[in-house]
């Protein structure tokens, strides 16, 4: 199954101070390397930067002097140099936003996670800074206030207090060096940007294309599993939590071979799922448990909804068929063929104009025929499931309708087969979702996104061809035409030919 990628943001209320714990060997046994944009001085000057106008704004909390990115790498990357390896992600983020950052590259105690630290400014470095110069002398207390005379900072003997300030006139009493912080990176939507930007680079380093990373898509039809990590003491809660995921998104992806719109099934989860979780933290408070029923029933009216569209499509191609073996086949092969004398005959009285090139079918449109092979086989799958879910269905019906004492028997051998026939059911859905995955797709809405945009590739390339054909391809000539054809060439060899007097009897 891919692997979603992992990158996480952190704000940063001491960068120094985070510096220095990602780049010393002190405080990291596996680090790797450490890779700067910019001198570490710069780090001290922006803090008092964001410090001071932290404090002009008022806000209240914790001033951010930074912001830090976790990149998850995968474990193959350690066959990578590690100084290169860091300074190309690096200077991806910094070519990308332009702005100065220092990363580090570790692995974990244990040796599982390896992974990049990368922390980056909001502000950038001006080419010249703006300095402000006092029109006049300016006071200020202990805190750092201004204030308006100079009697306020006097003490009893009129000497200026320890740590007040004067600034005379004439003085430089402001030098701002850094810019305003950029907006784009307390943007929502900043970080899903930077997780698939890495996730794109990450791949382009990763050899087999079953190791490749995915990014999982926040609000969409399908649900994320949960990491459950070693020595969790919830470990069976989270593994029975994510085996319902699991089946949700099979349901999902059963959804999309059968044609079910994503709209509804959107709608299915917002009203099923999203909604009724929380209704039922207001009510319940927090309790996890709760999940399990709320997505198994999203599932059951999710196959609910799955049964009815597949039935309207079943009969919809019963008709289709019905209508083709009723219909009378048109004969137009006389008529197309008494037209192209008349046609062959024009355009051999009329010089040809160039001919373009015959129109090459895109990547999209030769991969059409291949996914066209895992398309069948979707489709399949998918049939023989309902099948095997219509006699469950019939089964359950008979096992309703056997009551009594003499029916006994019966009864105990329906319930062991609908038992043996929802384990088959469960087994295929499996199947269903493992189809897509085993040709490199994380799954099906992936792959009916690539189908349908090499569909439309190949029904493009099959218009372009037929027009191309139309026009300069090759028509098929009648017996009349190849005769006068073949006496033309005759005629053209004749007349070439260089002239031999006839041979009479003379001696050569």
């Amino acid at each position: 199954m891919p692997r979603n990628s992992f990158i996480q943001m952190t704000k940063l209320h001491n960068v120094r101070g985070r510096i220095y714990y990602i780049s010393s060997p002190k405080k990291q046994e596996n680090l790797y390397a450490v890779y700067e944009t910019t001198e570490r001085s710069f780090w001290s000057d922006l803090a008092k930067c964001n410090h001071a106008e932290f404090k002009k704004s008022g806000t209240e909390g914790k001033c951010i002097e930074a912001r830090e990115l976790i990149i998850a790498l995968p474990e193959s990357f350690t066959e990578y140099p590690p100084d290169k390896l860091l300074q190309i992600f690096t200077d991806h983020f910094r070519q990308t936003y332009g702005t100065d950052c220092i990363a580090a590259l570790h692995h974990n105690k244990r040796k599982t996670n390896y992974h990049i630290h990368l922390i980056f400014s909001e502000r950038t470095l001006l080419e010249q800074p703006i300095e402000k110069v006092a029109t006049r002398n300016m006071f200020y207390d202990e805190k750092g206030n201004h204030v308006r005379t100079k009697k306020e900072i006097l003490d009893e003997d009129g000497n200026i207090r320890k740590r007040c300030k004067v600034i005379h006139k004439g003085e430089v009493y402001e030098r701002q060096i850094f810019s305003i912080k950029d907006k784009r990176f307390k943007a929502e939507n900043f970080l899903d940007t930077v997780k698939q930007d890495y996730t794109n680079l990450i791949n382009q380093y990763v050899h087999d294309e079953k190791q490749r990373l995915q990014v999982f898509e926040r609000g969409g039809m399908y649900l994320a599993t949960k990491k459950i990590g070693k020595n969790n003491p919830k470990a069976a809660e989270m593994e029975a939590d994510n085996a319902k995921r699991t089946l949700w998104n099979q349901t999902v992806d059963r959804a999309i071979v059968t044609g079910v719109a994503k709209s509804e099934i959107m709608q299915i989860k917002k009203e099923r799922i999203t909604d009724r979780i929380a209704e039922s933290v207001w009510i319940y408070g927090n309790r996890p448990n709760l999940l399990s029923s709320i997505i198994g029933t999203a599932i059951a009216v999710l196959e609910l909804l799955i049964s009815k569209v597949l039935l309207k499509t079943l009969e919809l191609a019963d008709k289709v068929i019905s209508k083709e073996l009723e219909a009378e086949p048109e004969n137009t092969d006389f008529k197309e063929q008494k037209a192209v004398p008349e046609e062959s005959r024009k355009q051999a009285d009329t010089p040809k104009p160039a001919i373009p090139p015959r129109p090459q079918p895109s990547p999209e449109a030769v991969s059409y025929k291949h996914l066209c092979e895992i398309y069948q086989k979707l489709q399949e799958q998918n049939k023989a499931i309902f099948a095997l879910e219509k006699q469950r269905s019939d089964l359950e019906i008979e096992l309703s309708d056997s009551k009594g004492i003499f029916k006994a028997k019966r009864r105990s051998e329906l319930s062991t087969e609908i038992a043996g026939l929802e384990e088959r059911i469960s087994r295929m859905k499996v199947r269903l979702s493992q189809i897509v995955k085993e040709y490199g797709y994380p799954n099906a809405e992936a792959f009916y996104k690539a189908f349908h945009k090499a569909e439309t590739a190949y029904g493009d390339y099959q218009d372009s061809l037929k027009n191309w054909e139309q026009q300069y391809g090759e028509k098929p000539q009648s017996l009349h035409d190849k005769l006068k054809s073949k006496k033309q060439d005759i005629k053209e060899r004749e007349l070439t030919r260089p002239y031999s007097p006839p041979n009479r009897g003379r001696s050569r």
